[in-house]
């Protein structure tokens, strides 16, 4: 064949180097596992469909497109429907954080405020500071701008403020979730809280705190915010998507003021404005006073499910095993008995017909295999009972075939 005849091309299409960071997100990837038949899913950080106020979203889309149908299907403001940021605003400032309206910007979900935090607060080689473990999605959203991690240590409690005064200087931020953490479920108490803003302040390190989960206690609200204790130094994230549905893809910041103009700009690169229809339909639901209602529903049955777990972990996870009960949230963090590996087990899991996240992927660096994630809130007490015993027959099996036979 001549040179003329070759039918072999070139891809015209050239990535930007930072694609060689970005890697698909472990947990959608086991979500496809979910979808076998057979398998109970203990993986997804889902909430329950079953409390989905379907009927209020109803009527309020109904509502909406009744009286401002123009509006709701038109372009709008950037920073958000002004109504919508002043109800976040008296919610924020009820929780004691300083959050004026002009300061509140409604995002595509809280993951696209990590996004925009990245674009603006990072050049290649900043370093970012996270807990140990931390939230995937937010090592993902930071990954592409080429940052450097720095893992601060944590105990049960949450970090340890001697490991944020050892950060390097110039750190740009450090991202924490105060509130039920996902992966851990752990919430860190007041003290810790003042701890962690003092060793900051002295460290000059500025905080970026999410909170998805805040709502979801089950024994008693968690303390105040850090951003109520350092107003001017703190970033705070919030969703509807663990009170209301994740689909709608709505969540907001309360940004100091320094930041606000350049996560505008960012955010109106990246998509002009969230939804004016989303915005003014749930708006609509959670005017007046919704919400006080609906939440109460949510921790209810959240709080048996999470007793189901517990009592079925105690029942068959193999000696050895850690976990805490968590007092919120949607997540139990479970540490194995020596010589699991818990990425290396989840195929076997599968078979066996259940799934689980394993831990590995929520650590910056120095990763424990020992560990995985456990979420509680999408199935029946009588599903999870099933689906721990299912997991602890495989362990118990893993853990007597690595066992020495007795001579």
């Amino acid at each position: 064949m001549t040179p003329s005849q070759d039918t072999t091309t070139t891809s015209p299409w050239h990535l930007a180097q930072r694609c060689a960071r970005m890697n698909p997100s472990v947990i959608r990837e086991i979500l496809k596992l979910t979808e076998l038949p057979g398998v109970r899913s203990l993986a997804g950080g889902l909430p329950s469909a079953d409390t989905f106020p379907v009927e209020a979203m109803r009527d309020a889309a109904a509502r909406v497109l009744a009286d401002t149908p123009r509006e709701a299907l038109q372009y709008a403001a950037s920073e958000g429907f002004g109504p919508l940021r002043e109800w976040v605003s008296a919610q924020m400032t009820a929780a004691g954080l300083d959050a004026p309206a002009e300061r509140i910007l409604i995002t595509n979900g809280s993951q696209q405020g990590l996004d925009l935090i990245g674009k603006v607060m990072l050049d290649e080689g900043s370093t970012v500071a996270v807990e140990t473990p931390t939230y995937l999605g937010a090592l993902q959203a930071f990954t592409p701008n080429q940052p450097v991690f720095a893992a601060v240590e944590c105990d049960r409690d949450g970090p340890l403020a001697d490991g944020i005064a050892r950060l390097p200087r110039g750190t740009r931020f450090m991202y924490v979730l105060p509130n039920f953490q996902n992966p851990t479920g752990r919430v860190v108490p007041a003290a810790r809280r003042d701890e962690i803003v003092a060793a900051a302040q002295r460290a000059g390190v500025p905080l970026v705190e999410d909170n998805p989960y805040g709502d979801l206690w089950y024994d008693q609200a968690p303390p105040r915010p850090l951003a109520s204790r350092w107003a001017e130094g703190t970033l705070y994230l919030g969703s509807f998507s663990k009170v209301l549905a994740p689909g709608l893809r709505l969540g907001y910041m309360v940004c100091p003021q320094p930041l606000f103009s350049k996560v505008l700009q960012a955010k109106q690169a990246a998509d002009l404005h969230t939804g004016s229809f989303t915005q003014r339909v749930v708006h609509q639901v959670i005017r007046d006073g919704f919400l006080a209602q609906h939440i109460p529903t949510i921790r209810d049955r959240y709080r048996v499910q999470r007793d189901a777990m517990a009592a079925a972990l105690r029942a068959h996870l193999p000696a050895g095993s850690e976990w805490q009960a968590p007092s919120g949230g949607m997540f139990f963090w479970v540490r194995l008995p020596e010589g699991c590996d818990a990425m290396a087990l989840l195929p076997k899991a599968v078979e066996a017909g259940v799934a689980y996240v394993p831990g590995a992927a929520f650590f910056a660096e120095n990763a424990d295999v020992r560990t995985l994630r456990l979420s509680f809130v999408t199935l029946a007490p009588a599903d999870i009972e099933d689906a721990v015993a299912k997991l602890g027959g495989v362990l118990k099996t893993h853990l007597a075939d690595r066992s020495p036979v007795a001579a």
